[in-house]
């Protein structure tokens, strides 16, 4: 029985190869209408899916091939006789490959375009096509993606078949390629209920951007896979140069990213390991950069870079004269791409802004997926409240307020130091406050006179505000929300400190004082 495939791919890419190389295999071709006229320009001939069910396409293109003669010819089992039969009373015959591509809905929604539009690019008839021949896998291979021709059509001619291996895996290929898809949809229409925090069912997923060199150590692999929501954003970052990303790689230049983007002004931050060693705002992107490296220049060398200003020339002379592993930017500037050729390994990333809403956060628990919202710092001060009998200085304020946006980026317990825009001490992920209190005057030194000081959770006892205050700190902000609050509240008054309490707790009571307060960091 001669073989029947039907085509109806949106992306035409390698398209009439492929059907010239099926019709030379004696294999009949159905096409759907922009299918069988591109392979008609081409000189390949190609029944249409309309001859086939004897009706047109109707409800402009919206539908095609749904009909019981396209599906039954998919979804008959062969080993059925009475299917088989059922086929023939109705005149019906098998189809036994089904290549087809889906509308481009993500692509569609990343341009933006109308709603209307979109929802134009919402696929009916493909991933029912692809449902219909993945589920009978065992008689009928499913194509989905050009990048999968050659190997069907090398296995036709060596076999005059698709294997059934090949078949299994390319059905299950294709389940995870509507899946992946559905979520963009479910993705975009969720943006209309963004008050539901945390929706009845989770979809993740999304196409896989590359494989990479290797996962968090070298005997793990990893791959970068797209989320359903978004458009631009890291993910899609366009590599100007220098080698493929490691998994940390990618991670460091997450956490770069975040931390500037919090920011108006200038901004730079040098990420190891995910915590800034190294942060400061400026007059402008190369004198942010310098003063961020002079936080702690040995911890910055092999860091990963992250500015909230395009790449100018300037800043690009600044950052090659150290090595660095990864440099993340929003666009490049006239004569930006010359100087980063210096240092060519050095990995450089140019990031669109996402199109998408505030993702969740989600992470992967044995057995499932922990998922939050985003964790976000307000930097309005009618917000915030003065528990101190001191008052913080207008300066003293706005290093307050970098303080608190640094601080959200940095592993828990974690405090932080800034002056003048400038982090100079990071205490991040210690087993107590204290100890991140303490780690970060160590780090700061000297220059720990006249700072700020930031925590990202309450302190449970006086001691931690008393180690900052000791090494010279004049103000600090926290969360509140302690047992002991009105015991610390004293201590920074017997020392002169102005204390803030950002009030993101109010309400909720007052919290153990091993609870944590914060959103827990990445």
């Amino acid at each position: 029985m001669t073989l029947r495939a039907l085509l109806g791919p949106h992306d035409k890419t390698g398209l009439v190869d492929f059907a010239r190389g099926l019709r030379s295999l004696g294999i009949e071709l159905i096409a759907t209408d922009g299918t069988r006229r591109a392979l008609e320009a081409a000189g390949v001939e190609a029944t249409a899916v309309s001859d086939v069910t004897g009706l047109p396409e109707m409800l402009d293109g919206r539908v095609k091939t749904l009909h019981p003669a396209i599906h039954a010819g998919i979804l008959a089992r062969r080993d059925l006789e009475g299917h088989l039969a059922q086929l023939a009373e109705h005149g019906f015959r098998t189809i036994d490959i089904v290549a087809v591509s889906l509308y481009p809905f993500r692509e569609t929604v990343a341009r933006g375009a109308s709603r209307a539009e979109v929802i134009e690019n919402i696929d009916i008839g493909g991933p029912t096509l692809i449902r219909g021949a993945a589920k009978n896998a065992d008689s009928v291979a499913v194509v989905v993606s050009p990048a999968q021709y050659p190997e069907v059509l090398a296995e036709l001619r060596e076999r005059g078949e698709v294997g059934v291996a090949t078949r299994r895996r390319l059905a299950a290929e294709a389940f995870a390629h509507v899946a992946a898809y559905d979520s963009a949809v479910a993705a975009y229409l969720a943006a209309d209920r963004r008050d539901e925090a945390m929706p009845a069912e989770l979809t993740v997923g999304g196409p896989r951007i590359a494989e990479l060199r290797y996962g968090e150590n070298p005997h793990q692999r990893g791959a970068l896979y797209a989320v359903a929501d978004a458009g631009g954003g890291l993910a899609r970052a366009r590599h100007v140069q220098g080698p493929a990303l490691s998994f940390t790689n990618w991670l460091d230049a997450d956490a770069a990213r975040r931390l500037v983007e919090d920011f108006a002004e200038p901004a730079a931050a040098i990420i190891k390991h995910t915590n800034p060693c190294g942060f400061a705002v400026g007059a402008d992107a190369v004198s942010a950069y310098r003063r961020a490296h002079a936080c702690d220049p040995r911890s910055a060398y092999g860091g990963v870079v992250a500015l909230n200003r395009p790449l100018d020339a300037a800043t690009a002379a600044e950052v090659t004269s150290t090595f660095l592993e990864v440099l993340v930017v929003p666009g490049l500037e006239a004569g930006a791409a010359e100087a980063l050729a210096r240092r060519e390994r050095m990995r450089v990333l140019d990031v669109a802004a996402r199109t998408g809403g505030a993702q969740l956060d989600v992470r992967s628990v044995d057995g499932g997926l922990l998922v939050q919202t985003a964790d976000t710092v307000s930097t309005d001060r009618a917000g915030m409240r003065v528990a101190t009998r001191r008052t913080p200085t207008e300066a003293e304020w706005a290093d307050l307020l970098v303080a608190v946006r640094v601080c959200r980026h940095v592993k828990s317990n974690a405090v932080v130091l800034v002056r003048d825009g400038m982090a100079v001490g990071v205490g991040a992920g210690q087993m107590s406050r204290v100890e991140a209190a303490e780690l970060a005057v160590a780090r700061a030194g000297e220059a720990a006179s006249g700072t700020v000081a930031a925590s990202d959770a309450f302190f449970p006892f006086p001691d931690g505000l008393e180690v900052v205050g000791r090494a010279g700190a004049t103000a600090v902000i926290q969360p509140g929300g302690s047992r002991k609050d009105d015991a610390v509240i004293a201590a920074a008054d017997a020392r002169g400190l102005a204390m803030v309490l950002t009030g993101e707790h109010e309400g909720r009571g007052r919290l153990g004082d091993t609870t944590r307060c914060a959103v827990p960091k990445p």
